[in-house]
């Protein structure tokens, strides 16, 4: 298995330090959808001042996990059902179009094509295992990354990014729900299937993996 990635990998500035905080306490519920942010509750738990705070808050709006209300602060963002369908549907039509444009993946390469797939499946199951939800979520995020990098198309990879980073919430929550409500496992099961589609070269079974693999079946969208 391969060993999964450090998130302290390379030294961080104190912006970087407070947004990778504030997310994970958005993406763990501690901050829930809708709740307003407080600066100076967070300044005092992050040990930080209102500059730094301010310019993560600023990068977390990029990301869209949190909103910015005029003259009224910030508060961590809130998607509708039609927003959360939308953006998984332009996730599905990346993803298929990424399939359809990869494969058949060669056989020869002298790298493993599917090597970012694997890697990211791996690090979802050994966090799983050990109990890490943020990283296994960091994680998941990259595998679906890696299945539209299988097309070498920079500008897709560029376009599916913000889908990601929004969609990193609900994501969450799916994998989440899923792992309290049945064996933890069954969500890294239904990415194992598209993996083991990607391996067979099948363009149909790869498409319809990614496109039916049950990501929003534990999401209250009403």
């Amino acid at each position: 298995m391969a060993m999964p990635e450090s998130r302290e990998s390379l030294p961080m500035s104190l912006v970087e330090l407070a947004a990778m905080r504030v997310r994970d306490e958005i993406l763990s519920g501690a901050l829930e959808p809708g709740e307003r942010i407080i600066e100076e509750q967070l300044c005092g738990r992050l040990g930080i001042s209102r500059a730094p705070l301010r310019e993560a808050l600023r990068l977390l709006g990029q990301q869209g996990l949190v909103e910015h209300l005029p003259r009224r602060g910030s508060r961590v963002a809130t998607w509708s059902p039609t927003d959360i369908l939308q953006l998984y549907d332009l996730r599905h039509l990346l993803e298929r179009y990424a399939i359809e444009k990869a494969l058949p993946l060669p056989q020869d390469a002298e790298v493993d094509p599917l090597a970012r797939i694997r890697t990211a499946l791996a690090e979802m199951e050994h966090h799983g295992e050990h109990g890490d939800e943020l990283a296994k979520d960091d994680a998941h995020r990259r595998f679906h990354a890696a299945v539209v990098g299988l097309a070498d198309n920079r500008q897709l990879e560029i376009a599916l990014e913000p889908v990601l980073l929004k969609l990193q919430l609900p994501m969450a929550i799916n994998l989440r729900e899923e792992a309290r409500q049945h064996d933890p496992q069954d969500g890294i099961r239904r990415h194992l299937a598209i993996l083991e589609a990607l391996e067979a070269n099948d363009v149909d079974r790869a498409v319809a993996a990614v496109e039916h693999h049950g990501e929003l079946s534990y999401l209250e969208l009403g």
